[in-house]
């Protein structure tokens, strides 16, 4: 593992040499950070992220010491929104990419019939790349509005796989449920 991740450094070094360059060169940004390092992260790069899409995957939960999870923020708090509120002016979020396991992520793409992958955003106008992101990656993808759906999106979520859920569903399955 350290000679992959020491690989993927000096790979990204070489394509950019600062996260600033990175975000530059990029339209939208996925992020793969643990919650608790999204805000300081836009809030470091806030002038870079201006104008771009920035996708957030993240769960807000935390092992337990005696196995499974459990939420590292308000049972009536969603990520997705308290993420969206610290934002500086000109960065849209995209609660994305989250409702599934690793597993299911892996599995699951380019199944027949596809997988629903639920998204959110305050910004209507990221749909059609939102949509086109998801669908090259294998499924089919759901836009459910603002970022209030958020917490219905991450682990717990009534439409998270870890969730009420319970499964990967289809489109038309998700719309019966919605």
């Amino acid at each position: 593992m350290g000679d992959l991740f020491a690989l993927c450094a000096l790979l990204a070094v070489e394509v950019a040499p600062s996260i600033d360059a990175a975000i530059k060169q990029a339209d939208l940004i996925l992020l793969s950070i643990p919650y608790g390092e999204i805000a300081p992260l836009i809030q470091a790069h806030a002038e870079a992220l201006h104008g771009k899409i920035v996708i957030d995957p993240s769960n807000p939960i935390a092992p337990l010491p005696e196995g499974g999870f459990k939420k590292i923020i308000g049972e009536e708090e969603s990520a997705g929104e308290l993420i969206g509120a610290s934002l500086p002016e000109g960065i849209r979020l995209v609660k994305a990419f989250g409702t599934l396991g690793a597993q299911s992520l892996s599995e699951d793409a380019f199944a027949e019939p596809r997988k629903v992958l639920f998204y959110a955003s305050n910004c209507p106008s990221v749909q059609e790349d939102i949509d086109a992101l998801i669908t090259d990656a294998g499924f089919a993808p759901l836009y459910l509005g603002g970022l209030e759906h958020s917490i219905r999106l991450e682990v717990f979520g009534s439409l998270h796989e870890f969730g009420a859920l319970g499964k990967t569903v289809t489109l038309d399955e998700a719309k019966a449920v919605l």
